[in-house]
């Protein structure tokens, strides 16, 4: 599979910080599995992981955190 950002890196199975704004809370989720471009750092998660994300941002949303960084547990 070619990068869908870049169009020009494979990517390779790695890591990738997922950052976000919601609410008035910053959110940084460290260690996330995913497939990452070695040319422009675009990530792809796969569905469970993605949801393991969205699980863990939103109960740092829910808890009206200011700013909440994550290290993903591996499953």
């Amino acid at each position: 599979m070619k990068c869908l950002d870049c169009k020009h890196g494979v990517p390779e199975t790695g890591q990738a910080t997922v950052s976000f704004d919601r609410n008035n809370c910053t959110v940084i989720i460290q260690d996330v599995p995913a497939l990452v471009c070695p040319i422009c750092s675009a990530y792809y998660p796969d569905e469970s992981t993605t949801q393991k994300v969205l699980d863990a941002g939103n109960a740092a949303i829910k808890n009206e955190t200011e700013v909440e960084i994550i290290r993903l547990k591996a499953a």
